[in-house]
This record gives C-alpha cells, structure tokens and sequence, in this order.
C-alpha cells in the first residue's frame, strides 16, 4: 500500500506552501486523487518524485540554522535491499540524506517511496525514524 498525504502534509514535506500545492495539482505535475467526501490525497510515491527534482543541494560550505538534535523530517525517495543491508535516500529539504542499515531495520520501519521518515545525524552516523 502507497503512502498518501492531505495537501498541507505535502506542502510541509516539500517546504512549499498549500497553494503551492494546489497550483501543481491543477497544473498536473503532481497528482492527487479525492477518496469520497475527503481531503484531496498527494500519493508517496508521486510526492517524492517532486521532491528529487525540487531542491539543488546546496554549495558546499553553505550552512542554514542547525538543532543541536539534527533531526531533518523528509520522504523517502529511493530503497536499495540486498539480503543483508538497505541503502536509504531520504529527501529532506534541500538536502538528500543517505543512510546505510540493515534490511531488517528498513522492513521493520516499513521504508518504501514516498513513506515520511525523519533522518537523525549523529557524528557520522544517520539514523531514521517513522513519526
């Protein structure tokens, strides 16, 4: 099952805003569908597609404002399992964050395109986590 995401989800996961949205879903760079009554959904994998092409990243020794928790909320945009490891891409902003962990760990926290993880840096070490 793809993961999906109410407009303003999406918004804050792109670092756009809900018009911003709108404007692409009306102009069809990114698709949305409307379950019923509900909110217009954003599916994953669509929103991690934008996200990649969204954002250069940035020059090397540009700095923005930094946490002492390092914690950067983004979306998945690729998952490369072997039997052992999975490599995973996070897009993150202006920034793609990479983490190395074992396949159990992926599958567990159920990474795939487009689900929302949180990058957590630690020296030289990123960990994700799943709000």
């Amino acid at each position: 099952m793809t993961a999906t995401y109410r407009i303003a989800e999406a918004a804050e996961l792109l670092g756009v805003s809900d018009d911003t949205v709108r404007r692409w879903i009306d102009s069809d760079r990114l698709a949305a569908h409307r379950g019923g009554s509900g909110p217009a959904q954003v599916d994953g994998t669509d929103l991690a597609r934008v996200a990649t092409q969204l954002h250069e990243a940035p020059a090397p020794g540009t700095t923005r404002a930094s946490s002492s928790r390092n914690r950067l909320t983004g979306i998945v945009t690729r998952v490369v399992r072997d039997t052992v490891m999975a490599q995973v891409e996070i897009q993150c902003g202006p920034y793609r964050m990479v983490s190395l962990m074992s396949r159990e760990a992926a599958d567990e926290l159920g990474l795939e395109v487009g689900v929302r993880a949180v990058a957590t840096v630690k020296a030289t070490q990123v960990s994700v986590d799943v709000p």
